[in-house]
């Protein structure tokens, strides 16, 4: 099968994308909708509707950090069923809304469950996939280009009717159950296997995942390396989350991926862009519907024009003026998407070393990711409120002043290179200087840990 299953897994994975951008996409469409405003007696502005979105966005958090456990404890795979299976449950509280209470706990369990498929999907990707070919297989990215659509389909039920906004609510469930089903029919990550002393049957999915009929010296080659990497690294590995700070290049790494996954997040224009539109002059469907095409066509000059034209334009009548806002929001989502959107995942994915793959991924995520896009979702449309144009530039100023030297002073180039040998990139193997980073930490390891036969042939070999 070879490269043909190992991009369908990739796809077939993306579900989890879907859901995770669909789920955040969703309220867009969601505080657009009149019906919903009336419901539930709120404005688009107000600090309910941050409310909503933060709690999403805090749910994620502690969704991102379980799954530290999980994927270590269960595996990649059954931690995405796990996380459709919550998201199953968000969606029904949410779709059935009857009160404030039940949209926030729906928002919080859509947000738990999103914050484990957004950690597990890249690394189950990342895992699965060949070193030349996993770019593309984790930027395989479905993300929210539907839900705006559906919002914007649902308006035409008109502002009487709650269909406007709990049909896009309850439409979450289909993914969630897709792929909560879907993955039985996927194997495990070949690495975990492996991690888990399943070697034959690791063996096995490497092989329907990257045998071309030609290339056994290659797939050899890799199963070696992967297992005598993990055989290095059991013999220093250390439980907790502590040690991902304490050892100098477990720390940088971890660091790398944080950083990312804050870069990523210094953009409010997926929840609150309806505001923006509604800022530039266009309302009801007009507004959703431009969303709709903002997510199809899918961030620093862009944001200078946009606040530009925002002060020159503060009630939205002059037309040229709000056409020249809408183009240059639009600009933001083809940077994005040519950038942060998939290669932030892609990134912080590879960077992390097995021994903190699960925990590290987790830790960017949620502190990274979604602690900070709870920031975001309960101060932006506060901000957009009562400062409008002016909340674009502290944006502008971070991405100048931290974002730009950061990326450009410190990342590594991971293009095509195994995840075995990025340890390489950051100046040692498995047991390069680890254990005297975990010695000088006061970490007992005893003689006996490292007596695993071939592990000092290993880290002979290896460093």
């Amino acid at each position: 099968m070879g490269k043909l299953f190992n991009v369908s897994l990739a796809i077939f994975a993306a579900t989890g994308s879907f859901l995770f951008g669909y789920d955040a996409g969703v309220m867009t469409d969601v505080i657009g909708s009149n019906n919903f405003l009336k419901y539930f007696n709120t404005t688009n502005t107000s600090a309910i509707i941050g409310a909503i979105n933060s709690t999403f966005n805090g749910g994620a958090v502690f969704g991102s950090l379980m799954g530290g456990f999980t994927m270590d404890r269960f595996g990649r795979k059954m931690t995405i069923q796990i996380g459709a299976l919550i998201c199953l449950v968000g969606a029904i509280l949410q779709s059935s809304a009857r009160n404030l209470g039940m949209i926030l706990v729906g928002r919080i369990m859509a947000g738990w469950a999103v914050g484990l498929l957004s950690m597990a999907v890249p690394v189950y990707q990342s895992e699965c996939a060949h070193p030349k070919i996993r770019g593309l297989i984790v930027d395989a990215d479905l993300r929210d280009v539907s839900s705006t659509w559906v919002g914007y389909g649902s308006s035409y039920a008109g502002d009487q009717s709650q269909f406007q906004w709990r049909f896009p609510l309850a439409f979450q469930a289909v993914p969630c159950i897709i792929l909560a089903l879907g993955m039985f029919f996927f194997p495990e990550s070949p690495r975990h296997l492996m991690a888990t002393d399943r070697e034959d049957e690791a063996m096995k999915i490497l092989r329907k995942l990257h045998y071309n009929g030609s290339n056994d010296d290659w797939l050899n080659q890799e199963f070696n390396e992967i297992k005598q990497t993990l055989a290095a690294e059991k013999a220093i590995t250390v439980p907790g989350w502590g040690i991902m700070f304490t050892v100098p290049q477990w720390r940088t790494r971890l660091l790398h991926g944080v950083a990312v996954q804050v870069f990523t997040q210094m953009n409010v224009i997926g929840y609150y862009q309806v505001v923006m539109y509604e800022a530039l002059g266009f309302t009801g469907g007009k507004s959703i519907m431009i969303a709709g095409i903002y997510n199809c066509i899918g961030p620093l000059a862009t944001l200078i024009c946009e606040g530009v034209v925002n002060s020159q334009n503060v009630d939205g009548t002059h037309h040229g003026l709000s056409i020249a806002g809408v183009f240059f929001i639009f600009l933001v989502t083809i940077i994005f998407s040519f950038s942060f959107g998939p290669v932030s995942w892609v990134y912080m994915s590879e960077v992390m070393p097995m021994q903190i793959r699960a925990r590290g991924n987790a830790f960017a995520t949620g502190i990274g990711n979604w602690l900070v896009a709870t920031f975001w979702a309960q101060l932006s449309p506060i901000a957009l409120g009562k400062i409008g144009w002016k909340f674009y530039f502290i944006f502008v100023t971070f991405n100048i002043l931290v974002t730009f030297p950061v990326i450009f002073l410190f990342f590594k180039e991971t293009k095509q290179v195994s995840l075995e040998d990025i340890d390489l990139l950051f100046g040692e193997r498995a047991l390069g200087t680890l254990l005297d980073d975990l010695n000088k930490e006061g970490t007992e390891i005893g003689k006996g840990d490292l007596e695993i036969p071939g592990v000092q042939e290993v880290a002979k070999s290896t460093v």
